[in-house]
């Protein structure tokens, strides 16, 4: 390292750190899991779509709110040039967080009636301050990207830990006070949400404020922002356009159905999230700064194709068994009236698959500074979404919008997975083959779930098998993977001990 850095630095190991990430996001979708059954008889569908069309608003505000900046902060070797972006990001985001204030004050009653949910007026206000504090659950990506690149994972696994487990109980008060809005919701996941950011950025101060009063100078902040301007020019469009791609389903919903229509969309994707942010989040958190090091020292391509056998492992059996059984996992555990919210998680399944073990990589985009390509990626991504949620709402069904949807989605990052291994050199049919192998282990138990299907047997019966084969699967990767013993005993240590 260089002589000015006075940064304490764990050595790299990226299973320790994948380790350390999923531990704290660990505690947050046990939460969620425990937590569901409560909320969906507490609150309404209607009540969980006006609270996706506010968290969809915020989720696109945020990803362009410090111009991506923050994620070139993982990349200057002297950390006087790392501390200025970092400072950079911040002063960006504090000014965009203010701007917002007039202008929802302006545009906000339009916006809520264009997408048909005159409520969400309401709570517009509230959007600034919850944006400045890193938006919904997501973490707060400018402080996650100082705390990453000096691999103190430990401080993101505990404050994201501490703000999921304040918004459960938050959700379930609200819920049992009687607000069972969507503002109630709203009202939850901003007490988390704020607190979460507000640890971490207490211990980055507590440990690095040295640092930043030594290094952080106007001119340094301009240089840098500079250097690394292609993020604001190629990332933050991208980024925009991929939010953008992932809320639209929130958005063209609510103005061709109705609420209640993003209400049971919006419920079954926040359960599909929840593998996404124990594995998916964590590896793609993990997987860049070992990235980047990787790639210097021509060593890509490895840590690549064992990061694809990971999250290959981890999601084909589980998406493949709610393929089959979402309709009756739903109506058993949260209620008949949340049955069609199954249906869409089992339509959406396929998409989730390629989603999963493609998605955590697109870090590579800047690890390889293609920031273009991902800039042209993303708006091919938008067009087919749009495109395919229009055509089923012209055929007035929002089935096929997510059929459509789930099926452009699949294709789309099954390409990109494909381009991700031709490009730092791994073989195809390797990532074939291991794809084969994990269809071949679900084959028996999908079988079986299939049968009982068609056989009409009770819909817990149904649920019951899948539960079961699911929980056998994972007892037999544990017997074989160290890596979710030492995730089990990690979480001990940091919460318990």
């Amino acid at each position: 390292m260089n002589k000015k850095q006075s940064l304490t630095v764990v050595p790299p190991n990226f299973k320790r750190d994948v380790i350390a990430l999923a531990s704290g996001t660990g505690v947050g979708q046990v939460l969620t899991i425990f937590t569901a059954p409560f909320l969906a008889r507490l609150f309404a569908p209607e009540a969980f779509g006006i609270f996706a069309l506010v968290a969809a608003i915020v989720f696109i505000l945020t990803s362009i709110s410090s111009f991506q900046y923050q994620m070139a902060v993982m990349l200057p070797e002297q950390d006087e040039d790392a501390a200025n972006l970092f400072a950079g990001a911040l002063g960006i985001l504090l000014v965009f967080s203010l701007l917002l204030v007039p202008v929802l004050w302006l545009l906000g009653p339009s916006l809520a009636n264009w997408l048909n949910a005159p409520s969400i007026a309401a709570y517009l206000w509230l959007i600034p301050l919850v944006v400045f504090f890193g938006g919904f659950g997501s973490g707060h990506q400018i402080l996650e990207a100082w705390a990453a690149r000096t691999r103190r994972f430990a401080r993101i696994s505990f404050s994201k830990a501490a703000g999921s487990i304040t918004t459960s109980l938050a959700k379930l008060a609200a819920g049992f006070a009687g607000f069972t809005s969507g503002g109630g919701l709203l009202a939850g996941s901003m007490a988390g949400s704020i607190l979460a950011p507000i640890l971490l950025g207490g211990q980055i101060w507590r440990e690095d404020k040295h640092l930043f009063g030594k290094y952080i100078r106007p001119t340094k902040i301009w240089q840098n922002l500079w250097r690394y301007r292609k993020f604001a020019f190629y990332n933050s469009p991208a980024a925009l356009l991929s939010i953008l791609s992932n809320q639209s389903p929130q958005f063209l919903l609510a103005i061709f159905f109705s609420p209640a229509v993003v209400g049971f969309y919006a419920f079954g994707f926040q359960l599909l999230q929840i593998p996404m942010n124990l594995i998916g989040t964590s590896v793609s958190q993990a997987f860049y700064p070992h990235a980047t090091a990787a790639s210097r020292k021509k060593e890509l391509g490895s840590l690549v194709e064992n990061t694809f056998r990971r999250l290959i492992e981890y999601s084909v059996f589980p998406s493949l068994m709610l393929m089959i059984s979402g309709r009756e996992l739903f109506s058993v555990v949260f209620g008949a009236q949340w049955e069609e919210a199954g249906v869409y998680t089992q339509i959406l399944s396929p998409w989730l698959l390629f989603w999963f073990f493609s998605m955590p990589l697109h870090q590579l985009f800047n690890v390889l500074e293609e920031n273009e390509l991902l800039f042209r990626w993303n708006i091919v991504i938008l067009i087919t979404r749009v495109v395919s949620i229009w055509l089923g709402a012209f055929m007035d069904s929002p089935l096929l919008a997510l059929t459509f949807f789930s099926a452009s989605g699949a294709g789309i990052y099954a390409y990109m997975g494909y381009w991700i291994n031709l490009k730092t050199g791994v073989a195809w049919q390797r990532i074939a083959l291991m794809l084969f192998r994990n269809l071949a282990i679900f084959a028996p138990a999908g079988a079986v779930v299939l049968l009982a299907k068609f056989a009409s047997l009770p819909a817990a019966v149904v649920v019951v098998l899948a539960i079961a084969f699911a929980g056998l699967y994972f007892l037999y990767r544990v017997k074989d993977e160290t890596m979710i013993r030492s995730l089990v005993a990690r979480a001990h240590d940091l919460f318990v001990k």
